[in-house]
């Protein structure tokens, strides 16, 4: 016979438990020798608290199994937040440290609460579990480790704060597939997954305790104990429970007057006894060979050297399965994992989803979840960022944090990152990639290229006219009086601006960047050329005859064109040096239109031209007519039909006006997201308004003239120069004196030819 101490029974070995193991054991193992009667306490000295060896809990397997098979479920599932619940004490608190060490361990796992229930708990501690759990919403995982009357607490609690199938529970082997732990509270445990070590049904011990009454009992001290709470009656008046009045008659059975079934820690508890024996015989034949009974070494022996032999025992359990001790001195995990489920007859229950041998094995497919949910229920700190969005962790909490988008031109790169696109490039939609800009151009069809499109056509139509009438009557007076060659230069010049309005839309390459350097400035610088030649001829002959007779020089016709070719050439070499330093191309301006919304964003296909340069290219024709412009202000007092000397005037206070709008505007759109439209049209109608004021005022009154009052268009008799400039002279005194004329009139005869001037012919 073998008396064994079993020491620090878990809250899980209940009162059946103490009735399997009981105070004494037989220790008969083989009938060929028997090991006499040995108290453990006698044989081996106590040991310290971290050295003592509990026989129960090394043969069934130890919490960090269960704990890492806890773990491999929640990684299975995708739960990144959970909580745990321990009863205060060794068993839960040690399960829970294993618990969250391993999950450290494992990554991606984060401990959301982590709630210890008292010794003798009252309501509210239990409520206050519950309340700190729903502190964090999203984590429904909760990780249980706790004795059965803890485990109802709980259930009854959640019951109570009306938060039916919120949680979602991960139960050790406590809990296991008891139905005691749930009685009246299947409704909150259903979708429950539970851990229980295997275990085999051990047939001989069914019959054995089936058996068992108040008579023939002689070797347990806690059967009576057990015979009151199983048939719920009184065997004494002094007996301690007082939920009941009813006595027992002591003729009740086991299985027939009570429910029966076996606990599942009856294999452990038999193995946990074999391997204590197997351990004690190896023992004795090592340190006592030869000698009957207890010998002086084996009355020395350690603890220490006791559990090195159980540690290297191994035989064939009572299930048949082997019973071996890793390095640790902890037998193998293997589980079975339950689900508490509805039934197709609404009956909860547990069922068998898996099993855990050192490694998962769980079939999802036959999960069931509260409230009927299809899909694994979530639990997590933080919902999964949408697409474009980037985790910002929140420190010291690895599984949570907050999403923010990946703003402006930035696209995600991973899930904690953003990067900025290329700079021709652009997020996509969902911004995971970036993609090329569009790239855009002025179209013809566009509102922006019609108008001075169609104000371009109307004015070539029209300068074509005008040169088809003018060299059609190019010998008439009229067109004779006006300037023939510099008309015909100033035709070109007008031509060439509507011209510009074309190149400034066409789609840029190479050649047309080209003409645009060339015809930007070209045609004003012309128009500007050819009409101060005019109005400078038109100063010097009046400034030269105040002072004597005798004609200006570079005044007749071919002087005029050598000098306009001269002011023209100016603007060409210009080109040409711009051409030398700085090659025409095209590029695609990126920074134009890149808007705050990228969606928006384009590239502009454009000329190499910068603003500035645009400027300087019109700006020696901008000289060129405030040039004129002044001298057509110095000749203002010349006789009003003199050789178009007012229609200049009129031509040049106009386009100027033109042009000093043209200025803030140009500029003023220069960060405007439509500038290219902008400040193009602006440009070509600036120019087609230029080319139309002096088109209009300096030759349609001719045409009209030569079309619709030929009549007038007639030679009259010759004056001499200084006939003309003495004309001209009193004119320009006379009208200095409104007041002597009437009406402020101040004409005389010699000024009414229109082909007065005699240095047009």
């Amino acid at each position: 016979m073998i008396l064994l101490k079993i020491k620090e029974f878990r809250p899980f070995l209940t009162l059946s438990d103490r009735l399997i193991l009981g105070p004494e054991v037989d220790g008969v193992l083989d009938p060929d020798y028997s090991i006499p009667q040995i108290s453990y306490a006698s044989t081996a000295p106590e040991l310290s608290d971290d050295r003592r060896y509990d026989f129960f809990s090394r043969v069934v397997p130890p919490d960090s199994f269960q704990a890492q098979a806890m773990v491999d479920i929640i990684l299975a599932l995708n739960w990144t937040y959970v909580s745990t619940i321990a009863s205060e004490g060794s068993y839960g608190e040690k399960g829970v440290e294993a618990f969250t060490q391993l999950s450290k361990e494992a990554g991606g796992i984060c401990i959301a609460q982590s709630v210890k229930i008292p010794h003798n708990p009252k309501l509210e501690d239990y409520d206050k579990t519950i309340q700190q759990l729903l502190e964090t919403q999203h984590s429904r995982a909760v990780i249980i480790f706790a004795s059965e009357e803890d485990i109802r607490g709980v259930l009854n609690a959640t019951k109570r704060a009306n938060q039916v199938g919120h949680f979602l529970w991960i139960g050790s082997d406590s809990w296991g597939s008891k139905s005691s732990p749930i009685n009246q509270f299947e409704d909150v445990a259903v979708g429950a997954i539970t851990i229980l070590p295997k275990r085999s049904s051990i047939k001989g011990f069914d019959e054995y305790f089936t058996a068992l009454t108040l008579e023939n009992n002689r070797r347990n001290v806690w059967f009576a104990e057990f015979w009151e709470e199983n048939f719920n009656c009184k065997l004494l008046s002094a007996s301690k429970k007082e939920d009941t009045s009813r006595k027992c008659t002591g003729q009740e059975r086991i299985g027939i007057d009570s429910k029966y079934e076996q606990e599942g820690k009856v294999q452990f508890v038999i193995d946990a006894v074999y391997a204590m024996a197997h351990a004690l015989h190896k023992m004795h034949r090592d340190l006592c060979p030869d000698h009957p009974g207890v010998c002086p070494r084996l009355e020395a022996a350690e603890g220490k050297t006791l559990l090195s032999y159980i540690r290297n025992t191994s035989f064939n359990g009572s299930a048949g399965t082997s019973v071996v001790f890793n390095k640790n001195g902890d037998a193998p995990g293997r589980y079975d994992l339950f689900q508490f489920q509805m039934t197709n007859s609404s009956t909860p229950e547990y069922k068998v989803v898996g099993q855990w041998v050192e490694n998962l094995q769980l079939r999802l497919e036959e999960l069931q979840w509260p409230d009927g949910e299809q899909e694994v229920p979530i639990s997590v700190c933080s919902l999964p960022c949408k697409t474009g969005e980037r985790k910002k962790k929140v420190k010291g909490m690895p599984c949570c944090w907050h999403c923010e988008l990946c703003d402006g031109y930035q696209y995600q790169y991973d899930e904690t990152s953003c990067r900025l696109c290329a700079y021709d490039m652009r997020p996509d939609s969902n911004r995971t990639s970036c993609q090329p800009i569009p790239i855009v151009k002025l179209e013809w069809h566009s509102p922006w290229a019609i108008i001075p499109v169609f104000l371009a056509m109307l004015g070539i139509i029209a300068t074509i006219f005008v040169m088809a009438t003018f060299i059609r009557y190019n010998d008439t007076p009229i067109v004779r009086a006006s300037g023939r060659e510099l008309s015909y230069v100033l035709l070109t010049g007008i031509f060439l601006c509507y011209i510009i309005t074309f190149l400034m839309i066409a789609k840029p390459d190479v050649a047309v960047c080209a003409f645009r350097r060339i015809f930007l400035g070209l045609g004003m610088c012309i128009s500007y050329a050819a009409l101060l030649t005019k109005t400078n001829r038109i100063y010097r002959i009046f400034e030269q005859g105040k002072q004597t007779v005798t004609a200006p020089r570079f005044i007749s016709p071919t002087s005029q064109i050598a000098i306009t070719s001269s002011l023209i050439c100016v603007q060409l070499l210009g080109v040409l040096v711009w051409f030398a330093v700085d090659p025409p191309n095209t590029i695609i301006d990126y920074d134009e239109q890149k808007t705050i919304n990228p969606r928006l964003a384009r590239g502009v296909l454009k000329c190499d031209i910068t603003d500035l340069q645009i400027i300087c290219s019109l700006g020696y024709s901008i000289l060129l007519m405030v040039t004129c412009t002044i001298y057509a202000i110095k000749t203002r007092d010349v006789p009003e039909d003199f050789n178009e000397a007012k229609p200049i005037g009129f031509t040049m206070y106009t386009t100027c006006i033109v042009w000093l709008a043209f200025i803030p505007i140009f500029f003023g759109t220069a960060q405007s997201a439509e500038k290219l439209y902008i400040q193009t049209t602006t440009l070509t109608i600036s120019m087609n308004l230029s080319a139309s004021v002096a088109l209009g005022m300096l030759y349609m009154p001719k045409v009209y003239i030569i079309i619709f009052h030929p009549e007038m268009n007639v030679q009259k008799r010759k004056r001499s120069f200084k006939a003309v400039v003495t004309a001209a002279t009193m004119s320009s005194r006379l009208s200095q004196k409104p007041n002597e004329r009437p009406n402020g009139e101040a004409k005389t005869e010699l000024c009414e030819n229109p082909a007065a001037d005699p240095m047009s012919k």
